[in-house]
């Protein structure tokens, strides 16, 4: 059974309503100078790793301290005054701070792909950033296997970082004056491995996303999808058991985006990570996620499989998003499937067969063994033709031939099954045990 691994439960985080700070002093790849903040690093008030681009040109990573401007008021000072239902809006005008996040509680399951979903500005990026407190909640607390971070010191925060969790960015973070082998290499240097060791472990990895050929290559000869590969690389090869991904493919054409995501759960199958996924686009989210949330303006609306999303959305707002999904591509069969009307065992003659047919109504039968096993259909109409020869038992003239499916196909491809006849699709287990049974109506209504 899986556990949990990450639970989170923040009540409001606030960041003053300022321009960001556009320059920093930093010490990385790129040199010691003056820098401009990448997006990740500005609202940090601490040590974080950042992109630096120096005023020589160079661009790294490195540790930088970020100073913020002066916000006259500290957002521990106000948390509380927070208002039952106060907008976002409104609460910014009267107090110069921004809800970016207001109770968002749920819990991630060990080797689970966890997306959140919502538009810009919706706080999931924002979120994403307080599992590895690259961002400090203004209160409430965060779990990593039963550790709550929010009270690690710097030592113990940084050893997090470098063995429990890696990040992989939209903007990939890649070094430029480095190859291929060695940005992947990266994060083990920081860790302070040998340089034998880091490079074994990084040819593995290249070969892992398929890059394998390309290791002396700097980064500016890969395409976009072959850099977010290597970015991808750089978090696998680290070792770590959760994956944080802020919207690792929304910088991708289109068509090497689905490759992308294809490659992800090819990956997926292959090594078994916990991750947490940022995407803005709802059919990547319900392509990749186990489940999802759904943000809006700081607060996470709907948790739930894909399936729950799109069947039953919480509110107007989940709806709206999922009106337009393909309903067949997401729901799978053991949501709509029915108890089918007629079930009699095998060693069972004819004339019962028929007589529980005409009370139920129905004018097939499913027949079974007596572990369950679903062995054959037989229709009222043959049954009738057979009865004179009583002796005989139902399972020795069932019908083999009938469509069937397993519990977790998408409707999309039940749909060939029941255009090929009036038979009701049969839904079993990998033992062949009958689940339950799909009848057209029932499908075309679901789609």
């Amino acid at each position: 059974m899986k556990h949990e691994i990450i639970s989170i439960e923040l009540t409001p985080l606030l960041v003053p309503f300022k321009e960001p700070v556009r320059k920093f002093m930093g010490e990385g790849e790129g040199g010691l100078g003056m820098a401009i903040a990448a997006e990740e690093a500005w609202l940090g008030g601490d040590f974080v790793i950042c992109k630096l681009i120096c005023k020589d040109g160079n661009i790294g990573l490195g540790e930088a301290f970020v100073w913020l401007p002066e916000s006259g008021v500290s957002p521990e000072q106000i948390v509380d005054s927070i208002k039952n239902g106060v907008s976002k809006q409104k609460f910014m005008e009267e107090t110069g701070h921004v809800i970016a996040i207001k109770d968002a509680s749920f819990e991630v399951k060990e080797n689970e792909v966890f997306v959140i979903m919502g538009l810009s500005g919706s706080g999931k990026s924002t979120l994403v950033r307080c599992i590895n407190r690259l961002m400090e909640p203004t209160r409430g607390t965060v779990f990593i296997e039963g550790t709550d971070i929010s009270q690690m010191n710097g030592h113990d925060l940084k050893e997090l970082r470098r063995h429990k969790l890696s990040m992989v960015f939209q903007s990939f973070g890649l070094l430029p004056h480095r190859s291929v082998l060695d940005n992947i290499a990266f994060g083990l240097e920081v860790r302070g491995e040998s340089r034998e060791k880091r490079r074994k472990k990084a040819s593995d990895t290249l070969e892992l996303v398929g890059l394998k050929g390309w290791e002396s290559c700097r980064i500016h000869e890969l395409s976009g999808g072959m850099q977010q590969r290597v970015g991808l690389a750089r978090a696998l090869a680290v070792g770590s058991e959760i994956l944080l991904m802020d919207e690792p493919f929304s910088a991708l054409d289109p068509l090497i985006r689905r490759q992308m995501q294809e490659e992800f759960l090819s990956l997926r199958a292959k090594v078994k990570k916990t991750v947490v996924f940022i995407t803005h686009d709802l059919v990547e989210a319900l392509r990749l996620g186990d489940r999802i949330a759904i943000m809006r303006d700081g607060q996470i609306v709907q948790v739930g499989t894909p399936e729950d999303i799109v069947s039953r959305p919480a509110d107007d707002y989940v709806r709206e998003f999922v009106k337009d999904v393909p309903r067949g591509k997401v729901i799978a069969a053991q949501a709509i499937m029915e108890k089918p009307s007629a079930v009699i065992g095998s060693d069972q003659p004819i004339t019962t067969a028929i007589e529980k047919m005409e009370k139920n109504g129905a004018d097939l039968t499913f027949i079974v063994s007596s572990s369950g096993i679903l062995k054959g259909t037989l229709t009222k109409e043959r049954a009738v033709a057979e009865k004179d020869n009583g002796s005989i038992k139902v399972g020795e003239i069932a019908n083999q031939e009938f469509p069937a499916t397993s519990p977790d196909t998408p409707l999309e491809q039940c749909l060939q099954l029941v255009a090929e006849g009036d038979t009701p699709v049969a839904v079993m287990d990998k033992e062949r045990r009958l689940l339950g049974v799909i009848t057209r109506p029932v499908l075309l209504k679901a789609v």
